[in-house]
């Protein structure tokens, strides 16, 4: 292959100087000048900012929020100031609000820069300076220790037992040994280009030196900071109902309203004035003007009780979309797993045992080595070091062996640093004797190569090859599960060795035992699992681990079985293979994704949206940043999750705990059910208005002003409607499949629901308002059609308000225990009774609302008549649930 179309990790140290022009010793100060006026700063770049008034107007693109605002005007227009001054205040804390709550993409790009290393230091002018990472230019040479932030992508040129931590990016929890050799593979993952080092990485162990290849958005971070600009901002489910629903009821309104005007100027009966009135009426009528302020307060509700479980939304509409969420697509490392090694396996005197079934009192030599061979330190009562050395001194601190003991007994005097060719470390620590121990860890391969002898209790025995194979075959088995095995030796010499090399110092050994570690499995991701399965929900695994890991991880939470680990599992090399309509076309066969890049995440998650499927996306680290915002919905981790995955994300887990996702899943659903009660409930309500008004116009009868419609809405779309928003969940909400993307708030029998019940609604009406006209209670042509006015606009008012009692549930009886649960319905229900009641009762209001007062007789028709629509729903729902049980109970 021609040196020009070589990878970065497939040149020589060489090819590489070549190709970036420079020396290893780095640029002069002149060259770096001219490089960075052709390159740019070494920094992300971000999308043009929207101000705070761009995200204000942007609130007010809402067809729903246009309706209202028609409303308004047509409020001013008949004179109905306070009317107006209501609808707009809600219009405009529904705009408030929605800039509060949402975050842009520019927050997640603003958290990867704030990970970048400020200082870099390089080689210029033949010395070594320190100079603001933001000044690097591909060329420079840049030197790395433990401790630092790699500044920009580089290719490694020296590495002294260096070891980067990159699990931000891969997904990968153990830091990778670095090296410096030429790799022959084309397709690497990022995780297995051991000679590269990436920008925002962290350098845990060793040191290094390494030339500038890529900087600012050329870098990997670069390209994860452009997926995440390039990333669609994903229209929720509740988005898509409301604007569907805010369509069809524009519509609806503006065909009503044209026929009562042409109908009632064709009759020839009313002036132009009168039927343009009569036409706002009926448009007033038509519009829920509470339903844009009751979804974002049920909303809202919803994300308070989701803080007291531990999810923290940061986008309202992400309620509703947990609730109609069939994908969870989880990130292994940190999410369904600890991110914490763990010793899981012992193999000691020639036996495999639980680590968690190693008693106190159990001894063995392999207890010391695994803390005398490590280079932990302890701070603050905190572990620190390679995540593999922590685990083994915290394995022997929990059962009560004390590292700090050993460590202090048999003193380190010298050491054989670990390197990736011979895959071992050596130690030599002092024995109270004046002899020395010499410790030796590392893959159990290279190990046995080196050992003549074994340990069992009170005896060492002559390595034979039989015992080989037993080690051997233990190691392959402990592999198979995805456990990271590690082998420890001893010999014991009468000085220190002469040369510190591996020949002098790592032979004639004794074999201790083999020490299995994983990052285990969170305990209780496994029946959130399960649930989620019960819920009709899919998990999915998406890591930048290796395949067999990522497999046996899977295998142990219940998400494949022995049988599917072949077909289910993929890799990011496999995906490469595949076209995007292929894996469209294939994606419902995998479950486990391994070895995966940044943009691999993105391209699973936007195959399933293909499919029609809701998809979340779980995730900690940078790489997940993407992903968690091309996802319906982006859930990240609060304690281990970087401040660029919480940026990208919707909803934030404050305990990182996998189950809190299938919470939040239940209280989306319920919201979503509450809204749908709320809708069903407002929609029939104001179809109920509609009618009674066209059949009044239609019938030449006095009509109901837009100032009664204005106030039986006010009062009947506020407070009981916003209390439905609280309803307990019903039973068995979680023992349901997800709703389809497709449905609606009308799905599920609700638009059936919405039709009959306000041609009741209407029809009650229009009965008492001709009962009243045929049985006067009064004398008088003017008295008799006031009365007849005032009791069709009582019941309106109260038949909504015991129509609300019918809609605390779709299809279930009322007649239950958990009825009188919600509280704030009761007093919803009270209040509003009382602010209907005192325009009739009160003097001075009747006036204003141009009613009459009701004597004994005509409030009894009036209570009688509206009670009625809670008996006839309730028979209706009963036979709804005799023939066929519905969704949802």
């Amino acid at each position: 292959m021609k040196a020009s179309k070589l990878k970065d990790w497939q040149r020589t140290v060489e090819d590489t100087a070549a190709k970036q022009d420079t020396r290893l010793a780095g640029l002069t100060a002149a060259e770096a000048q001219r490089r960075l006026e052709k390159y740019g700063h070494n920094e992300l770049a971000t999308k043009g900012k929207t101000t705070l008034l761009q995200k204000f107007l942007a609130q007010f693109k809402d067809l729903m929020i246009i309706v209202l605002l028609v409303a308004a005007l047509i409020s001013v227009f008949v004179g109905e100031g306070v009317d107006a001054l209501i609808i707009l205040l809600v219009v405009v804390l529904n705009a408030i609000f929605g800039v509060f709550q949402e975050s842009k993409a520019e927050e997640a790009i603003d958290a990867l820069k704030s990970l970048a290393a400020p200082q870099a230091k390089v080689e210029r002018d033949g010395q070594i300076q320190q100079i603001q990472s933001t000044e690097l230019v591909p060329g420079d040479v840049v030197i790395l220790e433990a401790g630092d932030v790699v500044p920009a992508d580089l290719r490694l040129v020296e590495s002294a037992s260096m070891q980067i931590e990159e699990s931000a990016l891969t997904g990968e929890s153990v830091p990778v040994n670095k090296q410096t050799a030429a790799l022959d593979d084309e397709q690497l993952p990022l995780g297995d280009r051991t000679n590269l080092a990436f920008m925002n990485s962290n350098v845990t162990f060793g040191r290094g030196k390494g030339i500038v290849i890529h900087t600012g958005m050329a870098t990997e971070v670069g390209k994860i900071a452009r997926l995440i600009n390039d990333a669609d901002e994903t229209i929720t489910p509740l988005q898509r109902n409301l604007t569907k629903l805010s369509k069809t009821l524009t519509w609806l309104i503006l065909a009503i309203a044209v026929v009562v005007f042409a109908v009632g100027m064709l009759r020839g009966q009313e002036s132009l004035i009168d039927m343009l009135l009569t036409a706002i009426s009926l448009a007033v009528a038509a519009i829920p003007e509470g339903l844009p302020a009751i979804v974002t307060i049920t909303l809202a509700l919803g994300t308070q009780r989701m803080v007291k479980r531990h999810a923290i939304i940061r986008k309202l509409p992400a309620v509703e979309t947990l609730g109609s969420t069939q994908i969870i697509a989880s990130d292994k490392t940190g999410t369904l797993t600890q991110n914490k090694m763990t010793v899981e396996k012992l193999f000691v005197d020639n036996q495999l045992m639980d680590a968690a079934a190693v008693t106190p009192d159990f001894q063995s030599k392999l207890f010391d080595l695994m803390i005398l061979n490590n280079d932990t330190k302890k701070i603050d009562e905190e572990l620190v070091g390679d995540p593999t050395e922590t685990a083994l001194i915290a394995f022997n601190d929990q059962r009560g062996y004390s590292s700090a003991a050993v460590i202090d007994q048999y003193q380190r005097v010298a050491e054989v640093p670990f390197d990736s060719e011979r895959k071992l470390m050596s130690t030599v620590n002092a024995l109270p004797d004046g002899k020395y121990l010499i410790t030796v860890k590392g893959a159990p391969d290279e190990l046995l190569k080196r050992t003549t002898k074994y340990v069992m209790p009170g005896a060492e025995l002559p390595m034979d090859e039989a015992e080989e194979r037993r080690i051997q075959a233990v190691n392959h088995d402990l592999a198979l599960q995805a456990i990271r095995v590690l082998g420890f030796a001893y010999r014991i010499v009468d000085a220190v060795p002469e040369e510190l090399t591996s020949a002098a110092v790592e032979n004639d050994l004794i074999f201790a035992g083999l020490v299995g570690m994983i990052d285990p499995e969170r305990p209780e991701v496994a029946q959130a699992i399960q649930e989620a399965h019960d819920a009709g929900i899919q998990t999915l695994m998406i890591t930048g681990d290796h395949r067999d890991t990522a497999g046996a991880i899977a295998k142990r939470l219940g998400m494949i079985t022995d049988a599917e680990a072949d077909t289910a599992v993929v890799t990011g090399a496999e995906l490469d293979q595949q076209t995007d309509e292929q894996l469209a076309d294939h994606v419902a066969n995998y479950r486990v994704y391994a070895r995966v890049a940044p943009e691999h995440k993105v391209r699973i998650v936007d195959a399933w949206q293909k499919k029609g499927k809701v998809v979340a996306m779980t995730g900690d680290g940078v790489n997940d940043a993407p992903s968690l915002k091309q996802a319906d919905i982006g859930v990240a981790m609060g304690i281990t999750g970087t401040e660029v995955s919480k940026g990208a994300s919707d909803m934030v887990l404050a305990d990182d705990n996998f189950a809190t996702i299938v919470d939040a899943v239940e209280e989306g659903r319920k919201v979503f059910a509450n809204i749908q009660k709320a809708i069903q409930y407002l929609l029939s309500a104001n179809l109920g208005e509609v009618l009674t008004l066209f059949v009044m116009t239609m019938m030449g009868w006095q009509i109901l002003a837009p100032v009664h419609i204005l106030w039986i809405n006010l009062v009947t779309d506020t407070l009981p409607a916003i209390a439905l928003g609280l309803e307990p969940a019903e039973k068995n909400v979680m023992q349901q499949p997800p709703r389809d993307k497709k449905s609606s708030f009308l799905s599920g029998g609700v638009a059936g629901n919405v039709i009959y019940q306000g041609i009741l609604e209407g029809a009650i009406t229009l009965f008492v308002y001709a009962m009243a006209l045929a049985f006067p209670d009064h004398s008088g042509s003017a008295q008799i059609h006031a009365d007849a006015l005032t009791m069709a606009f009582a019941t309106l008012g109260l038949i909504q308000l015991f129509h609300a009692f019918n809609s605390k549930s779709i299809h279930g009886s009322i007649f239950q225990a958990t009825t009188w649960k919600n509280k704030f319905f009761n007093w919803a229900i009270l209040i509003a009774f009382a602010l209907l009641a005192i325009t009739i009762v009160v003097p001075g209001f009747n006036d204003l609302f141009h009613v009459s007062h009701l004597n004994l007789h005509q409030w009894l028709i009036v209570i009688g008549a509206s009670l009625s629509m809670i008996v006839i729903v309730e028979v209706v729902k009963l036979i709804q649930r005799t023939l066929k049980k519905p969704r949802g109970n």
